[in-house]
């Protein structure tokens, strides 16, 4: 069985999780770091006991052996990132947010098409088989007609630097709102008709609290919230004319339960035991080069490039 060499370009903590992630998969091994700082490469890959350390991104985006580079840097450098390893011929799984804009988007997918790689977004719960448990209790009408949802995330995370930083992608939108936003378009479809917003601003200007509404044409609607000031119970609902269901924790789904018109759980539903949750996403990537597609079925481009048009939307309702 092969195994396939993953770069990792970038050395926080998301790096972290993902190389312990990755150590626990047949079929994958972490092959090389890269950090902006030297010294911080060679640590991290001491620690984790990776082959390679570079001390420039470039350094391992002409590295041969990589197939695939996993993108672990801020927002704000995603998009020159990204375009640093398409054009090197590489494969690429990119942290969400995908990017700071949905121009960025379109620009780094019409290079990976292109080049003939494979660009994905890691936003795992596109991914994750509670995606699949949720589609088919909607599509087995388990709640009947269904007329609306909710979701929120949030954390209090504004002692981060990063997040409070505008020229970082810093605010709650782009960390915890993309969470709540593709909750709604997995559960209700992507052509949602029109989407109002409000936001709470941080004193350095970027969003602290998000408010969001989007409508479809047929009358249902999604009422999401994220904050980065408090913690929220991080639900997903959603709501038919037979009972409701409620997804615990929309951002790494740990139940999800069925609940009848008189508020009795009729079902409740584990989803699979998991190493992190990352390991949907290097699966999906590994399957995708393996059958000669550039694109992952669980979240195509065009969801992703939609996923940042919206935003953009949501941002222009702020006045931003």
């Amino acid at each position: 069985r092969r195994t396939m060499k993953i770069g990792i370009l970038g050395a926080g903590r998301i790096a972290e999780h993902i190389v312990n992630t990755v150590k626990q998969m047949p079929g994958m091994t972490v092959h090389a770091v890269a950090a902006r700082d030297g010294g911080r490469a060679q640590s991290f890959a001491g620690a984790h006991g990776i082959p390679k350390a570079y001390g420039t991104y470039l350094e391992l985006a002409r590295d041969e052996e990589v197939e695939l580079v996993y993108v672990a840097t801020v927002h704000s450098c995603h998009y020159e990132n990204v375009k640093l390893c398409l054009e090197h011929g590489k494969n690429v799984l990119c942290e969400k947010a995908f990017m700071m804009n949905a121009k960025e988007a379109s620009e780094v997918i019409e290079l990976a098409g292109r080049k003939g790689v494979l660009l994905a977004e890691a936003i795992w719960t596109r991914y994750m088989p509670s995606r699949g448990i949720i589609d088919s209790l909607l599509a087995e009408g388990a709640i009947g007609r269904v007329t609306s949802l909710t979701a929120n995330l949030g954390y209090p995370v504004c002692t981060k630097e990063r997040l409070m930083r505008p020229e970082l992608g810093g605010g709650a939108l782009l960390d915890l709102g993309v969470y709540p936003v593709n909750f709604a378009l997995m559960a209700f479809g992507e052509d949602y008709e029109s989407v109002s917003a409000d936001a709470v601003m941080a004193d350095t200007g970027v969003d602290a609290i998000d408010s969001i509404t989007l409508k479809w044409k047929d009358g249902r609607c999604a009422v999401l919230h994220a904050n980065m000031l408090a913690v929220t119970d991080r639900l997903g609902c959603i709501y038919g004319e037979k009972g409701y269901i409620i997804v615990e924790n929309i951002n790494n789904c740990e139940q999800i339960t069925v609940f009848d018109k008189d508020h009795k759980p009729a079902r409740r539903i584990s989803v699979p035991e998991q190493i992190s949750g990352y390991e949907y996403e290097f699966l999906a990537c590994k399957k995708a080069i393996e059958e000669g597609r550039t694109e992952c079925e669980e979240m195509p481009l065009k969801s992703s490039l939609k996923v940042m048009e919206l935003l953009d939307e949501i941002r222009s309702c702020w006045g931003r």
